[in-house]
């Protein structure tokens, strides 16, 4: 029986606000940030002002909201999976979480020989 990996998820402070943006922005996306102005941190965009592309990859979705990193990136995160946490302080700049008082923050794990396997595809 193959079980199903979750490349990313949530805990339920970053669950709680990303329940509040939806309420005041409407539809959602994240994209994990590579760096540059905003370090590595997860970004969330109103659905309609962010574009994916063709090399961006869907990683799967917190309460409904898909989550999205470009696949450079990807690759220096393929082993882990992505925990998305809540902090104090300022968000990224562009990110909805800004001005909030929090800020979405990536924590991560590696994963396990096994869930690396059955993340792959591999078993």
């Amino acid at each position: 029986m193959q079980h199903l990996i979750s490349r990313v998820l949530a805990t339920e402070a970053a669950l709680e606000l990303i329940r509040t943006l939806r309420q005041k922005h409407g539809p959602l996306l994240f994209f994990q940030s590579g760096g540059c102005c905003d370090g590595s941190a997860p970004m969330c965009y109103p659905a309609d002002d962010f574009n994916i592309s063709a090399t961006d990859i869907y990683l799967g979705n917190l309460d409904g909201v898909p989550f999205y990193i470009g696949s450079e990136q990807y690759e220096y995160w393929k082993h882990t999976q992505l925990i998305i946490d809540v902090v104090s302080g300022n968000g990224g700049m562009f990110s909805l979480d800004n001005g909030t008082g929090k800020r979405f923050l990536t924590r991560s794990r590696l994963f396990s020989d096994e869930e690396n396997a059955a993340a792959s595809g591999r078993n």
